[in-house]
């Protein structure tokens, strides 16, 4: 709750006011994941007068009609990291994807080498500071923010005010409106037996005193939901959801071996469902900082036993991991998977793992393959993967032969396809069955 003088509520213009000063040919960067600015993205939107206005974003939750064919031309959407809605525009040449490392994004923004001239945010209402915050995504917005571009706001009475590196001064901004509206959530769904035996080999691997990043979805859900057990662990990652309150209530998660900010809960943005809004809202244990900090591999290696669980499309048997497109076709984006298999690598007692079902097509098609599909994108080196989890084992990959690299993934893979494997990797590196 704000306790500035509400005078600066009868400053606020509409959402189309707010958006006026932009002009054909700017480069605006949009505020993402739950802090997506929906109303000023509309507003943007139904302008007539635009062309040429290049989008730049990680993932956006909500309606993005910017990507409908009708706006080709007056729009160009640039995506560091894709969502749904991106997809199809991407592989129809509509909109275009950058893949980066989200470790890389901040400089590329405060050195200006992308010249934002707009950056659209959706902040938390000012304190009696005339302070307001970023809310539930510092990641890249951070420096969007500080990057020297025009700061045009969406000031929603229902974000969290979120603690860390995530003010804005009311002050700099050219421009706001006021709205109050639900943040969008993402709600987990139950999880299978698949995803379940997943959590269950992955949690074996965790030890007490362990820093843990991963992010949204069944798999971390899974994991998370078997630590009951476990002691004193940490949270330092680009990206949580509700999956950690349980063990925060618990007393499970404490960050008291953290070195880098221990005894709080580190993270990049929070996606997730009201439970989670309300408890990063005003919470000091809860410090957001941009993701160049979290995802900095520098800083991760400093905590004890990182634990990095991150996903995979399909791997090959030399366990080159791709993980943002089907072949050509993008999928998601780079992310923070290699800064935190690198940094979990070199974190003293780390596991760096990639977890995935072993098939994907309703167990039609197996994901451990013996080549990766043409246009396939390597986020993971094989020179840099270690442990790979499916439902079926867990195996070590780090130190060893391409021969016993694919013996080791033949014996996590889907039992249908194990004999063509085998067979296949028999051919690749000329041995006798």
């Amino acid at each position: 709750m704000t306790t500035l003088d509400g005078a600066w509520r009868a400053r606020a213009v509409s959402a189309s006011d707010a958006v006026r000063t932009i002009k054909s040919g700017e480069r605006v960067f949009v505020h993402g994941a739950a802090a997506t600015p929906l109303a000023l993205l509309e507003a943007l939107t139904d302008r007539t007068d635009l062309e040429r206005v290049r989008l730049y974003h990680l993932h956006l939750e909500g309606p993005c009609r910017f990507t409908e064919p009708r706006y080709e031309g007056v729009f160009r959407s640039v995506s560091f990291f894709t969502g749904p809605a991106l997809r199809r525009p991407i592989a129809e040449g509509r909109a275009d994807f950058m893949p980066i490392f989200l470790s890389d994004i901040p400089e590329l923004l405060r050195s200006r080498q992308i010249p934002l001239d707009v950056a659209l945010l959706q902040l938390s209402p000012p304190d009696r500071h005339g302070l307001c915050t970023l809310g539930t995504s510092v990641d890249a917005a951070r420096a969007a923010a500080d990057s020297g571009a025009r700061l045009i706001a969406e000031i929603n009475e229902r974000m969290p005010r979120t603690h860390g590196h995530s003010t804005v001064p009311l002050s700099a901004l050219s421009a706001y409106t006021v709205v109050d509206r639900p943040l969008p959530e993402v709600a987990g769904k139950p999880e299978s037996d698949v995803e379940g035996r997943i959590g269950e080999l992955i949690a074996a691997l965790i030890e007490d005193g362990s820093t843990l990043q991963l992010g949204i979805g069944a798999i971390p859900n899974a994991v998370l939901a078997r630590l009951g057990d476990k002691r004193d662990l940490g949270i330092y990652t680009e990206m949580f959801s509700d999956g950690v309150l349980d063990l925060v209530d618990a007393g499970v998660i404490t960050n008291r071996y953290k070195k880098i900010h221990p005894g709080r809960l580190t993270t990049s943005f929070v996606n997730g469902t009201r439970r989670l809004y309300d408890f990063v809202d005003d919470n000091p244990t809860v410090e957001l900082h941009p993701c160049d900090r979290t995802n900095d591999t520098a800083r991760i290696r400093q905590n004890p036993k990182v634990i990095a669980i991150n996903s995979a499309l399909q791997l090959d048997l030399t366990g080159q991991i791709c993980a943002d497109s089907l072949g050509h076709a993008i999928y998601s984006g780079i992310g923070g998977q290699m800064d935190f298999i690198h940094g979990a690598a070199l974190s003293e007692g780390g596991k760096p793992i990639i977890a995935l079902p072993s098939t994907a097509a309703k167990g039609q098609v197996s994901r451990i393959v013996a080549a990766l599909q043409p246009g396939a994108g390597v986020v993971t080196t094989r020179g840099h993967v270690h442990w790979v989890v499916t439902e079926w084992g867990a195996v070590n990959l780090h130190g060893l032969t391409l021969v016993e690299r694919g013996r080791a993934l033949i014996s996590i893979a889907h039992p249908d396809f194990r004999q063509e494997l085998e067979r296949q990797l028999a051919e690749l590196r000329h041995f006798v069955l």
